[in-house]
């Protein structure tokens, strides 16, 4: 079984700008995003720190953040990337299934990807991504790559807010309605 201390997002500083982002959005009435727990079982815990030291996962996670965005559900899973490859092992096809069942049931489910070499974030909708995880499953690229990715996605900090990513929902949003009106 996989160690609470091997993977994951945890202490990042990618999972802090998107906390401090969120705790932004709920300050200003614009969203209640909440980050999801990953259930694990403690095996060892320092008696003098009283830290867990040893755990495993109780089940699989799905998603890291899950909430409301005036009145649109919402969930997506945080990445890093330290090249211009992005391999599709990074996700796991039962957060895909989630994702796909949640948007099927009026949500948005995403992506936000931290290019560290190039110090951009990236908003991957689900959409996009089935892309990708169709070739792979077809035999092609179990990757893929920065150029491969939509330009009018890719975003940066801005002052006063981390990770900006409700301007990505509402292109996304309204890139969707387009998509409709076609």
């Amino acid at each position: 079984m996989p160690t609470w201390n091997s993977r994951g997002l945890r202490g990042s500083v990618l999972e802090d700008f998107i906390n401090r982002t969120n705790e932004k959005y709920l300050e200003n009435n614009l969203a209640l995003i909440q980050k999801i727990p990953t259930p694990i079982t403690p095996i060892t815990i320092d008696k003098e720190s009283r830290h867990i030291t040893l755990a495993y996962f109780d089940q699989k996670s799905t998603v890291d953040y899950i909430g409301v965005v005036q009145g649109i559900p919402v969930c997506f899973d945080a990445k890093e990337c330290a090249a211009n490859t992005f391999s599709l092992q990074n996700i796991h096809e039962h957060q895909v299934t989630f994702m796909e069942q949640f948007e099927k049931q009026g949500g948005i489910a995403f992506f936000l990807i931290y290019y560290s070499s190039k110090d951009i974030y990236y908003y991957l909708r689900i959409k996009e991504l089935l892309v990708f995880w169709e070739r792979a499953r077809c035999g092609g690229r179990k990757s893929f790559r920065y150029e491969e990715l939509s330009k009018d996605y890719f975003f940066s900090q801005q002052h006063g807010i981390y990770l900006p990513y409700l301007d990505m929902i509402n292109k996304d949003l309204n890139d969707r309605k387009k998509e409709v009106d076609i």
